[in-house]
């Protein structure tokens, strides 16, 4: 286990940066709930003339005078964007940075296998993900406390939980990916989370590009959708789960293939 702590240990100041980063947003977002809950009345209104920029971010789904509708369109972005860009970075790198950095070479040469070298780095990033949620989670929770309002614990976890698991699907989508490339490519982990992020968008405005729904990651993580229909989709959250085990899979097969030299 000797490089899964080291891993932590390197990526202790990124992690700090981004969860530091994500939870006050989030916090202040939250913060700010209470100011603007005595307007709402004239928000909802405006919102409501504004078409399909209403439909595109599920403003038409929720209430917003409510806190748990108010969360879910504006504060839960800030980990669903954020999340999924970190998970998908650390996916692209985990792997290829050490080709980048010229320790590739290095590593393979001690004598642990490079399954266990996968395996470790595997498990420190989903720890690194998991405390990224953790973070946003008691940020949450102290700015729910300090403002005193009501929270529906359920919408709330089902929001969490459908994060966390659209993060390790990026981050198993990239992991795969990075197999393919010669060094670490962080476009390719900030341009992943995007373009799923704009096709939900799209999916949200059109009827007939609903499909869209069951390709992007956002589909089953839409914080709108989840407080709707008080769940999470199903069919889409399979769908994610059976992507991120082909991709985790196929760089197991890989991996241990590449000419690293």
């Amino acid at each position: 286990m000797t490089l899964f702590f080291h891993e932590l240990k390197q990526n202790r100041l990124s992690l700090l940066i981004w969860s530091g980063v994500i939870a006050f947003m989030t916090a202040i977002c939250i913060l700010i709930y209470p100011e603007m809950a005595k307007q709402m009345d004239e928000i909802n209104n405006m919102f409501a003339n504004m078409g399909s920029f209403t439909d595109a971010f599920g403003m038409d789904k929720v209430n917003l005078g409510e806190f748990i509708g108010f969360f879910s369109i504006e504060c839960s972005e800030m980990l669903g964007l954020g999340g999924g860009i970190f998970a998908a970075i650390l996916g692209i790198s985990v792997l290829s940075k050490e080709e980048k950095h010229g320790t590739a070479e290095f590593l393979l040469a001690h004598p642990v296998s490079r399954t266990s070298i996968m395996t470790q780095k595997l498990m420190a990033s989903v720890t690194q993900i998991l405390i990224l949620n953790l973070s946003i989670v008691f940020a949450t929770a102290v700015s729910v406390l300090i403002i005193g309002v009501d929270a529906p614990i359920k919408p709330l976890a089902l929001i969490f939980i459908a994060y966390f698991i659209m993060q390790l699907e990026f981050f198993a989508v990239t992991f795969g990916l990075s197999v393919l490339l010669k060094g670490a490519n962080v476009g390719i982990g900030i341009g992943i989370p995007l373009l799923f992020y704009f096709l939900n968008i799209a999916a949200n405005m059109a009827d007939k590009l609903e499909f869209l729904k069951y390709v992007t990651p956002y589909g089953y993580a839409d914080g709108a959708d989840i407080v709707a229909e008080n769940g999470i989709d199903l069919t889409v959250l399979i769908l994610g789960a059976v992507i991120t085990a082909v991709f985790i899979i196929f760089a197991y097969v890989r991996y241990p293939k590449k000419d690293i030299a």
